[in-house]
């Protein structure tokens, strides 16, 4: 029987630890993250250990201006202190100075360790084609084989 108070919880967790990146709160992301953390997008694997996050955090190359998740959260429960959230979520951020607007899929790994919820693991894909036809460097014109 699913444990839906933990899948809740784990969905709360997960927009807190989005609050905390919007207000650059990192003491509250660092409580929330499981070192070493593995993270997945678009820029490939990393593996971040709490003093780099730290410093990400004091000097980021982007800051989360405003987030909204479409539709509702995805939680499940893998073990008593093993669960996943997935979502979809559309980002406004600065980067570089520059706005940048993203819709993008999202899933955490969140582990409990001595009574408490940590991300073990963040992935997140940018929407767009799976085969990537619609980002730069795809051929113009070109019809899918």
């Amino acid at each position: 029987m699913a444990n839906h108070s933990a899948e809740q919880e784990l969905v709360r967790l997960e927009k807190r630890f989005w609050q905390a990146m919007q207000h650059n709160d990192v003491e509250t992301a660092v409580s929330l993250t499981d070192f070493p953390c593995l993270v997945i997008g678009p820029n490939g694997v990393g593996r971040v250990e709490e003093p780099a996050f730290r410093e990400m955090m004091k000097s980021p190359s982007y800051t989360v201006k405003q987030f909204a998740v479409r539709g509702e959260m995805q939680a499940r429960m893998l073990s008593e202190d093993v669960g996943v959230v997935a979502y979809e979520i559309d980002e406004k951020l600065a980067v570089d100075g520059k706005p940048v607007e993203l819709s993008a899929a999202d899933s955490s790994t969140w582990v409990r360790r001595n009574g408490s919820w940590r991300c073990a693991l963040h992935s997140e894909s940018i929407a767009g084609d799976a085969f990537g036809r619609d980002r730069s460097g795809a051929q113009k014109g070109a019809k899918p084989a």
